[in-house]
């Protein structure tokens, strides 16, 4: 079973800066895409950013210019580089991943906290 854990999250003031970790409990390589998404109380879940294999990325226009995706293949780890964080910003982020062989299968994070307040 894929497991997918996360952590960094906390409490900042805005404008500060969080890292996000995202670890997987097996090779990332066998995931096509994995991503970040947020929910914050009262709103739909929302896709942050994700990337691919190929190293392709893709950003929500909210977090563009902020938020970085990257990934350590050798650690099987995702991370969300968040800068200059803005109130709205707070939310439960969720690790996600999609492996496709045939068939899609996803797989989610138990989530991690932000809170940006002063």
């Amino acid at each position: 079973q894929v497991q997918l854990v996360e952590s960094g999250g906390g409490l900042v003031q805005p404008g500060g800066s969080l890292r996000l970790s995202c670890a997987a409990s097996r090779s990332i390589f066998n995931f096509n895409i994995m991503g970040w998404y947020r929910q914050a109380p009262g709103k739909e879940r929302e896709l942050v950013a994700n990337i691919t294999i190929g190293g392709g990325t893709n950003y929500a226009d909210s977090v563009k210019g902020r938020f970085t995706i990257s990934r350590d293949n050798a650690k099987n780890t995702v991370y969300l580089q968040m800068n200059s964080l803005k109130p709205e910003d707070t939310a439960v982020y969720y690790c996600n991943a999609l492996r496709q062989i045939g068939i899609k299968v996803l797989y989610w994070g138990q989530g991690t906290h932000v809170t940006v307040s002063s």
